[in-house]
């Protein structure tokens, strides 16, 4: 939430220093709608945890971003603290899709934006300790009886909307961010590296005694994603890509190849060498293919958080977690995403 809530101070400062002539309704509507409270906070009825409160402050946040930029345009790459955490971000945008990536030595995606759909795939949410996980510990799973008098507050109530297991409670160890990196099960460590174009961003690692060399590089409406390694690299390369789909694991989301509906996004898929493959959803108003050359080893599962609610502990589908997986004799690894508005 401190990241949403800096990106839309951020867009309220540019869209101040505009001139007055130059400020429109639509700009001011996207503002006012970008600040409302409910998706800021986490608590009883709502708040953060909601994917579909947050998706609308981003819904606005794009637009208005898109909006600023018809006006004053941005450059195409810069470097600036965007969430004023000590550690800076890298923008990379074309005006059709946006990526950020905090140099914190991931080489991780923590915004990815698609201009024309007004959305935000990287909008996810990471599980972390939260106070009322100790009374789902409590009750493991039960329901006891209020056994006072009178009616119980919908704050101390313990009830169950879901069945939830210890696993659902455990943190998770990165951000729930896209291109999370592992060589043989272990993280890399990435350091920028220079580059001459304007439309890519460089990383590299030390992996034992030899490199691996990351790229992004985005075109229209693609983002290309690709992975070097030097020859003294060995064993198998692993990326997590976790997307913010609208919506979630409802009817309207489905994972499709080769025109077949696979699986909605509620459930896992595991496909041996996976090419191609498009995630169509009804809500986002557009698809996002996935291209991988060579064929790498794919899973997908839904990623869940637990929150609290006035139903009771209710388990929230966040993001759908996607797995690539190669051996690292491929050398040379190309992840492409494309983002398609419907017609």
């Amino acid at each position: 939430s401190n990241w949403m809530h800096k990106r839309m101070l951020g867009l309220s400062v540019r869209y101040a220093q505009l001139p007055a002539s130059q400020r429109t309704d639509a700009m001011r509507q996207c503002l006012y709608a970008a600040q409302a409270n409910d998706a800021y906070w986490h608590g009883m009825f709502g708040g953060l945890y909601l994917p579909h409160l947050r998706r609308a402050i981003y819904n606005n946040l794009v637009e208005l971003e898109a909006l600023l930029d018809q006006c004053i345009p941005r450059a195409a790459w810069y470097q600036e603290d965007t969430d004023l955490d000590g550690t800076e971000e890298i923008h990379l945008q074309n005006g059709i899709i946006q990526i950020i990536l905090k140099l914190d030595g991931n080489a991780s995606i923590c915004e990815l934006d698609a201009y024309p759909l007004k959305h935000n795939f990287a909008d996810t949410l990471t599980r972390q300790t939260e106070h009322y996980y100790r009374k789902i510990r409590l009750n493991s799973g039960a329901n006891p009886a209020h056994d006072q008098s009178g009616i119980a507050s919908a704050h101390d109530r313990v009830s169950f909307k879901h069945e939830i297991s210890h696993a659902d409670l455990e943190p998770d160890l990165d951000a729930q961010s896209l291109f999370i990196d592992r060589l043989n099960g272990e993280s890399l460590h990435y350091q920028l590296q220079p580059s001459d174009r304007k439309n890519e961003i460089i990383f590299q690692a030390v992996a034992s005694i030899g490199l691996i060399r990351k790229c992004f590089q985005i075109s229209g409406n693609r983002l290309r994603v690709t992975y070097a390694c030097t020859n003294e690299v060995v064993g198998r390369m692993q990326t997590e890509i976790n997307l913010a789909m609208p919506s979630c694991d409802g009817p309207g989301g489905r994972y499709v190849k080769d025109h077949i509906a696979l699986s909605g996004f509620g459930n896992a898929v595991a496909l041996d060498d996976l090419a191609s493959l498009t995630l169509e959803d009804d809500t986002l108003g557009g698809n996002l293919s996935l291209e991988i050359s060579p064929a790498a080893a794919f899973h997908a599962c839904p990623h869940f958080t637990v929150s609290q609610s006035e139903g009771g502990f209710e388990k929230i589908m966040q993001a759908a977690k996607l797995t690539l997986a190669w051996p690292v004799t491929t050398r040379k690894q190309h992840i492409t995403l494309r983002f398609d508005k419907k017609r």
